[in-house]
């Protein structure tokens, strides 16, 4: 076949870009190395890597198949992440909120494609699992896919991650298109002071209030929670220092290799994982508008006015969708900082996305 020959040629190629793109191009090297060697590797003939008994097999097998991977790189963000943004200013909630219009609006055009394009066959198990791309949330996308469809987890994993690293390129012009140069130039007061106390019980509460509410999303807020108990506690610094620092880092490293696996050719030269493909970046496309818009929607009503940008922040590509927020706003205004403020809409969009999931497994499992 095609695949065993040129296939692989090609699936090399791919990787060898992304490997170009993570060193030449600063485009989140963390995520596009480990994915583009994994994709190289994968595609050596003969080599063996990733059939029964490669290294590779057993790491995907073993930390993506089963989910562990994705709840410990959850662990991990959460011992990174400040939830002080949010918690001085909740109303940024609802952008992150909104960011998860484009997992819903997927899922809808997965089950279109499967009716019009022959060759396409997704249930409504496979939408789901593609929609989630769109929240732009690696870690949940492997989660939700392991357990709903397996066999489409390698593309939907690849999407996930190829479109978190292409955050500086999609976003902005979205953005840009759907502002004017005055909105983008809008200042925002700076945030209150959030004590200790308020950091502590926020991510106790949470908890509780998934437990109540929504049991099958406790696996991956519970995780990103504790993350966060740990560092904002105070009492287990090593705990936490290793969470931030060597574990994760040795879980990125894995995580990588194993979705770089699933570029194999015979595995990923097919026409269900382009409909993926497109599918994901129509995703995150709506998610990052919709997440403008309704900053522009609460700006109706606010006095004190929300600059639209941040609203794009609500993709949980922590900290990625900030960053370019915060970018996005210094070519209006070099004195308009807004990565702080960014900060509040894309850890909401880390829960949003999280308790999108969650609602789609209790639905759909």
């Amino acid at each position: 076949m095609w695949t065993e020959g040129l296939g692989r040629v090609l699936m090399i190629s791919v990787g060898a870009l992304l490997i170009f793109l993570g060193i030449a191009k600063g485009f989140e090297p963390l995520l596009l190395i480990p994915i583009g060697m994994g994709a190289v590797l994968s595609n050596i003939p003969l080599a063996y890597i990733n059939d029964e008994g490669g290294i590779l097999r057993y790491v995907y097998d073993v930390g993506i198949e089963t989910g562990v991977f994705p709840l410990i790189i959850f662990m991990g963000v959460g011992a990174m992440t400040d939830f002080g943004p949010m918690i001085a200013n909740p109303k940024t909630a609802f952008l992150g909120g909104a960011a998860q219009f484009g997992i819903f609006t997927t899922l809808i055009g997965a089950l279109l494609l499967s009716q019009y394009v022959p060759g396409i066959e997704f249930s409504m198990k496979d939408a789901a699992s593609i929609g989630i791309i769109g929240g732009a949330d690696g870690p949940t996308s492997i989660f939700l896919a392991s357990r709903l469809s397996p066999q489409l987890l390698g593309s939907i994993a690849v999407a996930a991650y190829s479109y978190m690293a292409l955050v500086p390129i999609i976003q902005p012009p979205i953005m840009k298109l759907l502002t004017s140069e005055n909105e983008r130039k809008i200042k925002m007061t700076q945030l209150r002071y959030v004590s200790k106390r308020e950091k502590i019980l926020f991510p106790v509460i949470v908890i509780i209030l998934c437990a109540l509410l929504l049991p099958s999303a406790a696996p991956l807020i519970g995780f990103l929670m504790f993350g966060n108990l740990m560092k904002e506690c105070g009492v287990v610094d090593r705990l936490s220092d290793t969470t931030q620092n060597a574990l994760i880092n040795i879980v990125t490293i894995f995580l990588g290799l194993g979705v770089g696996s699933k570029l194999s050719a015979e595995k990923f030269l097919n026409l269900e994982t382009l409909g993926i493909l497109i599918l994901g970046l129509i995703a995150f496309s709506f998610g990052t508008a919709a997440g403008v818009l309704m900053a522009k929607l609460m700006n109706i009503f606010l006095k004190q006015k929300i600059n639209p940008l941040i609203g794009s922040a609500g993709v949980s590509a922590v900290p990625m969708a900030a960053r370019v927020s915060n970018k996005v706003g210094l070519d209006s205004d070099p004195h308009n900082f807004l990565l702080m403020h960014a900060m509040g809409p894309n850890v909401a969009g880390v829960i949003g996305s999280a308790v999108a999931a969650g609602i789609l497994l209790s639905v759909f499992l």
